[in-house]
C-alpha cells in the first residue's frame, strides 16, 4: 500500500502556546511561520525553534523542532520527540492525539510500522471518534503485510464517512496485495467517483489495468497523473511503470 504522508500541522497545538507567556511575542503567528519553514526550509526551521524555545515558546516550539527534524530526514529523532512531547504536556486529548499521529508519520518514514501502529493505536484511544487515525493506522499495519488487519481499519473509516476517496484507494491497494483483484476493481471505481482526479487512485487504477492486460488503459491512468501532479510520488512511479511497460513492449 503507497504511503502518503506529508508533514501535517495540528491547529489544535496552537493552544499550547498559551503555556509559555512574553507579550512582546505573538507566540500563535510565529508556530505558524516556524511550522512553514519546518516544511519548506527544515533546517531554517529547527533553527528557529531554538530559537524560539528560548524565548518562551514551550511546546509548540519543540513540536516544530520535531516537525524540522522530519524535512531534515531525521526521522527517529523527531518520531521520539514527538512522543515525549505528547507524554509531558499537559494539553488536551486531542492536542496528545495529535502530537503522537505525527509521531506515527515519523515512524513510519523510518521504516518502523509497527512502532507507528503501536502510537496510532493510542492516539485512537485518546479520541476515538477521529476516524481519520484508522486510515493511518491502515498504512502502518500495511507496511506489516498485514493486510486484513488494514481492511479492517479501513472498513470502520469508510462506514464513518472519513477520506472517502483515501479509503478507497488504500483498500484498493490492500485488495490487490490479497489477489482480490475485483473487490479492488470496485473499490477504486468509488474512490474516482469521489475524486477523479485523486493521483494515487489513478495510480492504482492503472496497475489493476495491467494486471488485467488493460495496457491502453493503464497508460491513459498514468499519463493522466502525470499531467494532473507532475511533482508527485504517484507521478515517479507512473513514469517508472511506462518505462517498464514500454521495455517490455519493444520486439526482439
Amino acid at each position: 500500500m503507497k504511503k502518503t504522508l506529508p508533514i501535517i500541522t495540528f491547529g489544535a497545538v496552537i493552544a499550547m502556546i498559551g503555556l509559555a507567556t512574553s507579550q512582546e511575542i505573538n507566540h500563535a503567528q510565529r508556530y505558524r511561520a516556524c511550522m512553514a519553514e519546518a516544511k519548506n526550509a527544515p533546517q531554517k526551521g529547527f533553527e528557529m525553534a531554538l530559537s524560539w524555545r528560548g524565548l518562551g515558546g514551550g511546546d509548540a516550539a519543540e513540536h516544530c523542532g520535531a516537525a524540522a527534524l522530519i524535512g531534515l530526514k531525521q526521522f527517529t529523532e523527531a518520531a521520539n520527540r514527538l512522543e515525549a512531547l505528547a507524554e509531558k504536556t499537559k494539553q488536551t486529548a486531542e492536542v496528545k492525539s495529535g502530537l503522537l499521529a505525527h509521531a506515527a508519520q515519523a515512524w513510519i518514514l523510518a521504516n518502523n510500522n509497527s512502532r507507528a501502529e503501536a502510537v496510532l493505536t493510542a492516539a485512537i484511544i485518546l479520541t476515538p471518534w477521529n476516524v481519520d487515525l484508522l486510515i493511518d493506522r491502515a498504512q502502518s499495519r500495511a507496511g506489516q503485510r498485514n493486510y486484513n488487519g488494514a481492511i479492517e481499519d479501513l472498513n470502520k473509516a469508510i462506514e464513518n464517512g472519513s477520506r472517502p476517496a483515501d479509503a478507497f484507494v488504500f483498500r484498493a491497494a490492500a485488495y490487490r496485495l490479497l489477489d482480490k483483484l475485483e473487490l479492488a476493481l470496485a473499490d477504486i471505481e468509488r474512490a474516482l467517483a469521489f475524486r477523479p482526479d485523486h493521483p494515487d487512485g489513478l495510480l492504482e487504477r492503472g496497475i489493476l489495468r495491467r494486471m488485467r492486460n488493460n495496457d491502453d488503459g493503464a497508460r491513459q491512468d498514468w499519463l493522466n497523473i502525470i499531467r494532473l501532479a507532475p511533482k508527485s510520488t504517484a507521478a515517479d512511479v507512473a513514469r517508472r511503470q511506462l518505462e517498464s511497460m514500454d521495455v517490455k513492449q519493444v520486439p526482439k
